[in-house]
């Protein structure tokens, strides 16, 4: 990629909360424990082998086709804002669609295994999951639509001295897994500024021109920076909130200031159920989008909702699920330090929730992770056409029914403007 890339195309929260603290203050919980064996199974090329059984579960998930009951699984973090809202507002019900409490599942290997399983019929995942469920399980997963943009950022210690990408030259950063928008965007970066990305045993000489990247579950990661085990990470909210409120941690650059409105979770359903309830799935994705709008339209309500001092859906407190939410151009230091560049041109948030699953950033994901270094088996993305995924691994039709239903979804910052709200181009700019 050059600067500047362009592609055009088509609850027990009582124990949450002791384990997000326990998670920020250093100490090693069973949720932690839990992320950091899943997403070394996924670092090292994994997925495959944990999902070596699925075949055997499909009569299981096939079943879910008949139940009429909408059961969702999430994890504790903003990315799942949208399936929270939409339960929590009673969007479902108005659909005539009978919805269980969501369910939240402590990692993404039990997240996964319960889809697969049929136990869940709407979740959110990181992008990459479903690609490997399709295309290495031949899973019949869909991406249905984009659960939020933006919504990332890369933090350093403050007990470094980085000041800009070029200062992550001989530190220790950590990524939240390989396959991962984030990992694509900081080592866009890395390589616009000069600096090799490495996978080195930790202990290993760095050079002054190496970033040293490891895999650690998001609530690590403030952790670990406490404690100057790394110097710097790259995650989803509430995470970069939580580090600077509570392990020190200064914002370096959001990414949604580098690659304008990427996405990172989306949402999914089982095609087997999409293709034998088309109405009842349309009234799922009409609640879905629905309250990706009001999200938009309201975030410091949505973020006090979602946090434990509201209805609960999120361990991390309200302050930090808000300022996750909200702060962004409004904050001087963020200007001043240069956290934010392109808020000119982009004119986006921290967080939005735009819910168009945009073509163009399908196929710039499957094209980026060949040029991105990650450590452990890439072989599934050998000859893995990108304008196939786009095609192949999105339903457009239920999202774009409830887009044109709900015409609102066209004022969130996120959408492409000056023509077709459908189409847009992908930008990158450091």
């Amino acid at each position: 990629m050059t600067d500047t890339h362009k592609k055009t195309c088509g609850h027990g929260h009582h124990d949450l909360h002791a384990n997000l603290h326990g998670a920020c203050c250093g100490g090693e919980t069973d949720f932690d424990a839990g992320r950091r064996s899943t997403l070394d199974l996924l670092a090292k090329g994994g997925l495959a082998a944990m999902l070596g059984g699925l075949p055997s579960l499909l009569p299981r998930a096939a079943q879910a086709a008949d139940d009429d009951v909408l059961r969702i699984g999430y994890l504790p973090i903003t990315d799942a804002t949208p399936l929270l809202v939409a339960h929590a507002m009673g969007y479902f019900e108005e659909e005539g669609i009978k919805a269980e409490k969501p369910t939240l599942i402590r990692g993404w290997s039990p997240l996964i295994e319960g889809f697969a399983a049929g136990k869940f019929n709407l979740v959110h995942f990181l992008k990459p999951i479903p690609v490997w469920m399709r295309y290495s399980n031949n899973f019949p997963v869909k991406v249905m639509a984009w659960a939020h943009t933006n919504g990332s950022a890369l933090v350093v210690g403050r007990h470094t001295d980085i000041e800009n990408f070029a200062g992550l030259g001989g530190k220790q950063v950590a990524v939240p897994f390989w396959y991962s928008m984030h990992n694509i965007v900081l080592q866009y970066a890395l390589r616009a500024n000069g600096i090799k990305a490495v996978i080195k045993p930790q202990g290993e000489p760095i050079a002054a021109d190496e970033c040293n990247l490891q895999v650690l579950p998001p609530p690590e990661m403030p952790a670990a920076l406490a404690a100057k085990k790394i110097d710097a990470y790259i995650v989803a909210e509430p995470f970069n909130a939580l580090g600077e409120l509570k392990a020190g941690a200064r914002m370096l650059r959001f990414t949604g200031d580098i690659w304008k409105n990427h996405p990172c979770c989306v949402v999914c359903m089982n095609e087997e159920t999409t293709a034998a309830k088309p109405e009842w799935t349309q009234g799922v994705m009409n609640a879905v989008v629905r309250a990706s709008i009001y999200a938009s339209q309201n975030k410091e309500e949505v973020a006090e909702l979602l946090s434990k001092d509201g209805a609960g859906y999120l361990p991390a407190p309200a302050p930090v699920v808000k300022r996750a939410m909200t702060l962004y151009e409004q904050d001087a230091e963020y200007i001043a330090t240069g956290a934010i560049k392109n808020q000119a041109e982009y004119k986006n948030g921290r967080i939005d929730f735009q819910p168009w699953p945009y073509p163009s950033a399908t196929k710039l994901i499957v094209e980026a992770m060949n040029e991105t270094v990650v450590s452990g088996e890439t072989t599934f993305l050998d000859g893995l056409d990108p304008e196939f995924v786009a095609n192949d691994l999105v339903d457009y039709d239920f999202v774009k029914s409830a887009l044109e239903k709900y015409p609102e979804w066209k004022a969130d910052p996120s959408v492409a403007t000056g023509g077709d709200p459908y189409t847009r181009e992908e930008i990158f700019k450091l």
